[in-house]
């Protein structure tokens, strides 16, 4: 004996060379709970917790002092570990992760795969040849394409021009009554067992029959297996009207033929990948089966599948997923021409195999995300700048932006009376062009578009087929068939989708251009923003809601004359890589003008002074224009345009629910906070800020129902009800 490892609490013996599932079986234990081994990594009969990780193949894991392996349960899934738990193993080390750019990949190293492997050799490409039995075994093949393995040493990721799967042929499982006791095996795994000295017992080979493994052959059908947890006996059937013969056995091995082995392929669908040998090669299906366990790994049986089939579900894909047979751990590798043999018999035709998921092999999650690292929130180019900048960082709209530098109130009077520098990179950018873009963006936006010149921009809604508000942002014409779109920056990705569908959905010539990751976007705001550009290179500044390029700072510039913080306010879209460049150049030409960035808490008090709205924060899924107090940008006298025909229909009708402004002294209430009216719930607050400029808070809310009080009650404190904006009323200010 070469040592000993754990086994459900038991210490199990293992010689030289051995795998986990050779060292059991040799022990007269099975690596699960029953079902055929086949000792190549095609099933999921040997999977097992191994060092705390659940769904290991032990055929595939040499045996080491020191190993604990725990069986599955018969039923159900394994326990999931968690901190602090029993049984839960030290954090494994960060994996290693290696990377290559190759010309092809071959994936096996049999003959096919040797040859293939020296073929693209001669013709002076790079290959990788992989190999299992060299510890390597590719799990995925991902967009690119890009093989990744899993190697000894970590993870490899293999990005390459073509793919050449020869992993050769699997042995099919028998499927009848009794396939799921102790005892069963395949051709190669007897030939494997026998050499390494584990005693088979009595043993039977149906079918093809293993060379130099003391067997009994049968001749017949297989018809059933029987036994209790483990085999003893086999009943096979000579012919159809062939008398059953039962033959008392320990061991039953399967020769029933054989699957390519291409799940590798059939989840790279248009990728250059191809098959060769065994891999590629169209085996017969085997005899529809009519009982057992299709599908060991979910616990799938021929009857599940035939219920799901008398329910209606007829193709392939569909009886999967209303089954589950063929999404486990092997993804179809062992059930998938039973499947396809249960479903061709009751059909027309041979079902194609459905595509396989990544991975083919159980792999951890460490395994699975390593070298890869994904901030669910994404980041502008200028964070780090914020975080130089002793800003707290938070997370708005799915990015992380600066919500304060320390001080919103300072950042606040510094837009107010000098110049400050605001980050809005987030925004959604899009380029539209081509030769019907205008009559395209005519039927999307509920405002005119044909009449706004070159070099002029205006503010608009994005309505859904219902006249719900779904977004806003502004139209700059750059030409007569080119506009610049953008977005809000939690609607960005679902505007781009928007405006793309409708395109295609109409069929019109335009081109889109997703430019939000592309370029940045610097917010230079108060009214001594002109002075500070035309220091730097904007001279004359553009009027409101115009826009012209020029170089700021020497940084090549799409500069929007807007305002969403009420004063003189200009956007300076740029590439990404120019930003801290461009954003450390006017903090530098602003010093004496008292310049100073400022976060989201300014921003948000300054635009709601302002009565502008945030989309998905002051707005509900069936805001309409009307409710939100901003019928003038819609243009009804337009004869069509995306949620038209719903405004037409609900004009008439009353409005129950209206966004309205509201004012109290004292410190702002929290948002969200109920809105009251003689004891009777009216509606709740969306935004507030205690503004520093007017001496009381400012709310924006929703009431209900008309008429309106000229009064509510907020946190206990009387509000009134005022008409927005609560700032310059008249636009001075942004307009200076």
């Amino acid at each position: 004996m070469e040592g000993r490892f754990v086994l459900d609490d038991r210490p199990i013996p293992y010689r030289a060379g051995d795998t986990v599932a050779v060292a059991i079986l040799r022990a007269g234990e099975h690596p699960t709970q029953g079902g055929t081994v086949c000792l190549a990594g095609d099933c999921g009969n040997c999977v097992a917790e191994v060092d705390g990780v659940a769904y290991v193949r032990t055929c595939q894991t040499p045996a080491r002092p020191g190993l604990v392996v725990q069986r599955h349960p018969a039923h159900g899934h394994p326990p999931l570990r968690g901190a602090g738990r029993a049984g839960l193993t030290n954090p494994s080390p960060r994996l290693r992760v290696e990377r290559a750019d190759v010309d092809v990949v071959v994936i096996g190293g049999g003959d096919s795969g040797i040859r293939a492997a020296a073929e693209a050799r001669a013709a002076g490409r790079v290959v990788e040849l992989i190999d299992a039995g060299d510890g390597s075994e590719a799990v995925a093949i991902y967009a690119g394409p890009t093989v990744i393995v899993r190697t000894p040493q970590g993870m490899l990721h293999l990005t390459c021009g073509e793919v050449v799967v020869a992993a050769g042929a699997a042995e099919l499982q028998p499927v009848c009554a009794g396939n799921d006791l102790k005892g069963l095996m395949t051709v190669r795994a007897a030939i494997q067992l026998h050499a390494a000295g584990v005693d088979l017992g009595v043993a039977v080979a149906i079918g093809e029959p293993p060379t130099k493994v003391p067997c009994m052959p049968l001749a017949g059908r297989l018809l059933r297996i029987e036994g209790t947890e483990r085999v003893s006996g086999v009943v096979t059937r000579d012919g159809e009207g062939g008398e059953e013969r039962a033959t008392p056995c320990d061991t039953v091995i399967v020769g029933l033929g054989y699957a390519a082995r291409d799940p590798l392929a059939r989840m790279a669908a248009d990728l250059p990948v191809s098959l060769v040998g065994a891999a590629a090669k169209a085996f017969p299906l085997p005899p529809a089966p009519t009982a057992g366990t299709i599908c060991h790994c979910s616990g799938v049986t021929v009857k599940d599948v035939e219920d799901v089939w008398e329910r209606g579900f007829r193709h392939l894909e569909l009886v999967k997923r209303a089954s589950l047979c063929g999404t486990g751990t092997c993804q179809g590798a062992a059930c998938l021409p039973h499947l396809r043999a249960l479903l061709a018999e009751r059909s027309t035709g041979i079902p194609t195999p459905f595509t396989a998921r990544p991975a083919v092999r159980q792999i951890t999650i460490a395994e699975a995300a390593a070298g890869v690292y994904v901030d669910a929130f994404r980041r502008t180019p200028l964070h780090g700048e914020h975080v130089r900048l002793g800003a707290r960082m938070d997370r708005f709209g799915g990015w992380w932006r600066p919500w304060h530098y320390g001080d919103h109130v300072a950042e606040y009077w510094a837009v107010r009376e000098a110049v400050s520098l605001g980050d809005v990179s987030t925004l959604g950018k899009l380029l539209v062009s081509g030769p019907d873009v205008v009559e395209a963006l005519e039927r999307l936006y509920p405002t005119n578009i044909a009449d706004l010149r070159v070099g002029r921009s205006r503010y608009a809604l994005l309505l859904n087929e219902r006249g719900h508000v779904i977004d806003d942002g502004m139209i700059c014409r750059e030409g007569p068939e080119r506009f610049v779109l953008t977005f809000t920056s939690a609607g960005a990705g679902h505007a781009e989708a928007w405006v793309r569908d409708w395109i295609e959905t109409w069929g019109l010539r335009v081109h889109v251009l997703d430019r939000t990751n592309s370029l940045a976007a610097i917010n230079v705001t108060g009214p001594l923003a002109s002075e500070l550009l035309g220091r730097v290179g904007l001279d004359p500044s553009p009027r409101f809601l115009q826009h012209v390029h020029a170089a700021i700072c020497g940084v090549p510039c799409h500069v929007m004359r807007l305002s969403f913080t009420g004063e003189a306010s200009f956007e300076l879209h740029h590439s990404i890589d120019r930003s801290v460049e461009l954003w450390r150049a006017l903090m530098s030409q602003g010093r004496d003008l008292g310049i100073a960035p400022h976060g989201l808490q300014a921003q948000q008090g300054l635009r709601l002074e302002k009565g502008h709205i945030i989309i998905g924060m002051d707005s509900d899924l069936d805001s309409t224009p009307r409710r939100l107090g901003m019928e003038w940008a819609v243009k009804m006298d337009k004869p069509d345009f995306v949620g038209r025909g719903a405004l037409a229909r609900i004009a008439g009708l009353s409005d129950q629910r209206r966004l309205v402004g509201l004012t109290t002294p004292g410190p702002a209430p929290t948002e969200g906070s109920p809105i009251w009216s003689q004891g009777e719930l009216l509606g709740h607050v969306t935004s507030s800020f205690d503004s520093p400029l007017l001496g009381h808070a400012v709310m924006l809310g929703w009431l209900k129902p008309a008429p309106y009080p000229d009064q509510v009650k907020v946190d206990g404190r009387i509000a009134s009800v005022v008409a927005p904006p609560f700032y310059d009323a008249e636009g001075d200010r942004a307009r200076a």
